[in-house]
């Protein structure tokens, strides 16, 4: 390791391949074990398949890797199927990475940020076999999911990275970067107790998102509520801030109201009334917009 750190579809326990029907459609679903040292991360795939006729076998499409939240304890598989299948309806090739949790390996850090790094390796490995566009790959991180994005961004140029993960820097560098409600700093308000802190790194400043960015950083989407009662908005200003001063291409929309985890924001990740908020939900049709706007601007492959 670094010197720097001392129901949509269906879910799969084992590695699996197969085909599902979606509203006349053919996905392809598979779990992909990473075959890192020491995890047990997979990464999920929801892709349009090469049989589908809407789409062109001439064209790869953009892809992103949801990072869930889940408090480095659990992922929450129903609401990251939802989000994955959320951009598969917006004609991307989709998937989401089961990291390692706090128990199975402390102190945590920087095990999910390897893991991530491996798997933007893994889909650019298998760009032409999953029909995907290797210069348009975006992270897409959600609270704790959010930490490992941002670090991930911060460090993808980082030789001990690049190692950890057995890659060359260019072949684990996101394209773009999707921060929603983000933890940024455990220094900022989340986790609350010391002996979390603990567990996640044995040098917190290393995983203090917000003082590692740099002109490397990829351009960056971030939103959050400024009411969030559980990862306070500090969080997100503070990575705001350090991309501002980078002069990092961002954008940021920060809702005035709704509580953590609110996902999609609507009725199909919606844990309680508030968190089906159409208001918020507005979020994803602008990441989308930004994303096409960032894909305008970049060379294809």
């Amino acid at each position: 390791m670094s010197a720097f750190f001392p129901r949509i579809v269906c879910s799969f326990a084992v590695q699996y391949r197969g085909k599902s029907s979606l509203g006349g459609f053919f996905m392809q679903t598979f779990v992909n074990p990473l075959k890192l040292k020491d995890s047990a991360a997979s990464l999920h795939a929801y892709l349009h398949d090469k049989t589908n006729p809407s789409s062109s076998t001439e064209n790869r499409l953009p892809a992103v890797i949801i990072v869930p939240g889940g408090a480095y304890t659990h992922i929450p598989e129903t609401q990251a199927e939802d989000l994955a299948l959320a951009f598969y309806n917006q004609g991307y090739q989709a998937f989401y990475l089961r990291y390692s949790f706090l128990g199975e390996s402390q102190p945590l850090m920087p095990k999910p940020i390897v893991e991530l790094s491996s798997a933007i390796k893994m889909l650019r490995d298998h760009a032409g076999e999953w029909k995907l566009n290797p210069a348009r790959i975006a992270t897409a991180g959600f609270s704790v999911g959010g930490h490992i994005a941002a670090l991930q961004n911060d460090y993808w140029q980082a030789e001990w990275l690049a190692n950890d993960a057995t890659a060359s820097n260019d072949q684990i560098k996101p394209d773009a970067v999707i921060l929603s409600y983000p933890v940024i700093s455990p220094q900022l308000g989340y986790p609350t107790e010391q002996s979390t802190i603990e567990k996640w790194s044995a040098n917190p400043t290393a995983i203090a998102a917000d003082l590692h960015v740099s002109q490397q950083n990829s351009p960056t989407f971030i939103w959050g509520t400024s009411d969030d009662p559980t990862v306070p908005v500090a969080n997100a200003l503070a990575y705001i801030n350090a991309l501002s001063q980078a002069k990092v291409p961002f954008e940021a929309h920060l809702f005035d109201h709704g509580p953590h985890g609110l996902a999609l924001a609507n009725q199909v990740t919606a844990w309680e009334p508030e968190a089906n908020s159409p208001h918020v939900a507005h979020w994803l049709n602008l990441a989308l917009e930004w994303l096409d706007h960032v894909w305008d601007n970049q060379p294809d492959d």
